[in-house]
């Protein structure tokens, strides 16, 4: 496979990395992207919206949406492109990245004229912020098994239920979420995919704080909200298969392993300062051979989401590589934050900064949330099932 750039890709990159050089403020940047997908309070939140209008601004927001809907339409190899320079420069993941990512794709996929029209725009420049109302306390995992139920009045439907898992709701201005339409139908059926403005009389939103005290999580409750029929996304009763094409974008934009790889990079660094029984964590031989096997593990899930773009690329739907992705990544993570508690000890439990371990803090919260991502976006268990029985074909139990 030829990994390099033509003079053209390289050309842009420069563009992208000079732009966000003269442009992105310093206060913020993000030591752990991971840690900070949503704002942890209101403040920030709004300096993040007003940089992604920004960004939008300039025309680096959908960089590969049809021009008429605000993209440039430039090839998937430039959106790759930005990402890495995006990254690079430590910029903060953009408040609107579920609309941008996930909602606004399947919008282009399944949407009518006058719904791209409305909405499209709208999610580049961040005036709607989007999250996700999939999950319920009582159908995470098997997510057909929903209960949320919308009700059809004519011109609107009446929507009762209550959402779970909700990252950023707290925040959005709009909902993409399943409620069941057809009581009487299948399991898979008789679902649809609504929007909903997060403003209506009967939202109501309950932040969950999480044990490092962060709340990005939330509940979501519906209690008789009307939503109007024009936000129905796709056919009524058939909104599974929009909300598979949503999944299909979030696995392809899934894991790339960049994160892991600043975290292990850091952790080489401090290795170097950190003592471990009177001894420089880097002397001992067990802290270099794990760190060398992370950053090989790590240049593995970079060469297999290679894999996957190789597929993109070619015009080919997405492989195996997206579950194979969000498994590994997700017990890596996990793995990587046990290591950092062998390593730095009781710097590792502090959440301040300290004069042998700045970034402190940093630690503290991806030793308590590792495990949260082996959760959220379908449980390693689910990735498991999904590999041996689709990929491999293997028997079920």
């Amino acid at each position: 496979m030829d990994f390099e750039y033509t003079p053209a890709q390289e050309q842009f990159r420069s563009e992208v990395r000079a732009w966000l050089k003269s442009n992105l403020p310093e206060d913020l940047k993000v030591d752990d992207a991971m840690d900070e997908r949503v704002a942890p309070n209101r403040e920030v939140f709004e300096k993040r919206r007003a940089w992604q209008r920004k960004l939008a601004a300039a025309g680096w927001v959908g960089l590969s949406w049809p021009k008429q809907y605000g993209g440039r339409a430039a090839p998937l190899i430039e959106q790759i492109i930005f990402d890495e320079e995006y990254s690079r420069a430590r910029a903060p993941v953009l408040p609107g990245y579920m609309g941008v990512g996930l909602c606004g794709p399947t919008m282009m996929h399944w949407g009518t004229e006058s719904q791209k029209q409305k909405f499209l725009p709208r999610i580049l420049s961040a005036d709607y912020v989007w999250c996700q109302g999939y999950s319920e306390p009582g159908a995470g995992s098997d997510l057909a098994g929903l209960s949320t139920r919308a009700e059809d009045r004519g011109d609107y439907f009446i929507v009762n239920g209550q959402k779970i898992w909700t990252s950023g709701a707290h925040y959005a201005d709009m909902m993409f979420l399943l409620a069941r339409t057809d009581p009487t139908a299948p399991k898979h059926r008789g679902i649809s995919y609504l929007l909903l403005d997060m403003h209506s009389p009967g939202v109501v939103v309950r932040p969950l704080v999480l044990m490092n005290g962060h709340a990005h999580f939330n509940e979501v409750f519906f209690e008789n909200v009307q939503v109007p029929k024009e936000n129905l996304v796709g056919p009524m009763n058939e909104g599974w298969k929009v909300a598979m094409t949503t999944l299909m974008f979030e696995r392809a934009g899934g894991a790339g392993g960049g994160g892991h790889t600043s975290q292990v990079r850091r952790l080489a660094e401090l290795a170097k300062v950190v003592r471990i029984s009177g001894r420089v964590a880097w002397e001992l031989e067990w802290v270099r051979q794990r760190l060398a096997q992370f950053m090989i593990e790590c240049e593995a899930v970079h060469y297999t989401g290679m894999r996957g773009l190789t597929r993109r690329l070619k015009g080919q739907p997405p492989g195996p590589e997206g579950s194979i992705l969000k498994l590994f990544s997700s017990e890596l993570g996990v793995r990587i934050a046990s290591f950092a508690t062998e390593m730095l000890g009781e710097y590792a439990l502090m959440n301040e900064t300290t004069a042998e371990v700045p970034d402190a803090p940093r630690w503290f919260n991806r030793v308590l949330s590792s495990r949260q991502y082996t959760i959220a976006g379908g449980t390693s268990e689910i990735q498991h099932n999904i590999i041996g029985e689709r990929v491999l074909g293997l028997p079920k139990g």
